[in-house]
């Protein structure tokens, strides 16, 4: 699909690693111009050295900063929520300021930077909201209940922009990962040990890890006009995990 995305201004959270990273880099090879906005300083710059892209610094918890950032940057054809922080804890040993910025993250922040780009697109009747969230929004999750619940609301959220917006023709989507290889899914090994990872690629059809270039090539084809027909959809990569859901 080379250059697919040609002329489409993009914006990306969580850019500056993982699967933003590797959305955001494809994006750029398709022809777009791309602006990464991550919290993390210098993986952003690093990013800005290596690829033909924009940086933005900024949390996504911090939703008035947030909502500020994006305005400043212009207008955009395409936004990805892609930042995000997992959980690993049951419920009953989660604190209620601990599932507030997991839910800050996770799912306050999707609804700031839709709320920041959607005049523009409105206005030239034409987008893309593509929206990273999880099997585990669909599945729930064991040890991960709040992850899972922002992650639902995520895929519930993204159907209703789909309702709201497709007389201005801008089209919403989702993508649910399943285990992805990944710095945070490897911290995540790292503290809970090699069966934690075992059951994790247990957990899918396919008996393995996706990786985070499998991700971006979904959102390239859900922001290019090859989508153009599609809105309201959940598009799982995650090996098989979300068949039956």
């Amino acid at each position: 699909m080379t250059g697919a995305l040609t002329g489409r201004r993009a914006l990306v959270t969580g850019g500056a690693s993982g699967i933003g990273a590797a959305i955001a880099r494809a994006f750029v090879r398709e022809g777009a111009q791309a602006t990464i906005l991550d919290r993390d300083r210098r993986a952003g710059e690093a990013m800005v050295g290596e690829y033909e892209l924009a940086f933005i610094e900024a949390d996504v918890a911090d939703t008035e900063n947030l909502r500020a950032c994006i305005a400043a940057a212009g207008s955009f054809d395409i936004l990805v929520n892609s930042a995000g922080v997992d959980q690993h804890a049951f419920f009953t040993a989660t604190s209620p300021p601990e599932w507030r910025r997991w839910l800050a993250i996770n799912l306050e922040a999707v609804f700031a930077t839709t709320h920041a780009v959607l005049p523009a697109m409105q206005a030239a009747r034409f987008g893309r909201l593509i929206n990273i969230a999880s099997e585990a929004g669909r599945r729930g999750s064991r040890g991960g209940s709040v992850y899972a619940a922002a992650k639902g609301g995520v895929i519930a959220f993204t159907k209703s922009m789909a309702l709201e917006n497709a007389r201005y023709g801008i089209t919403a989507n989702v993508i649910a990962p399943g285990p992805i290889d990944t710095p945070m899914l490897r911290r995540a090994v790292a503290a809970g040990g090699e069966r934690l990872l075992e059951g994790m690629k247990g957990a899918t059809l396919l008996q393995r890890l996706g990786t985070p270039d499998e991700v971006a090539a979904a959102a390239v084809f859900l922001a290019s006009d090859a989508a153009g027909y599609i809105t309201g959809e959940t598009l799982g990569v995650s090996g098989g995990m979300g068949i039956g859901t």
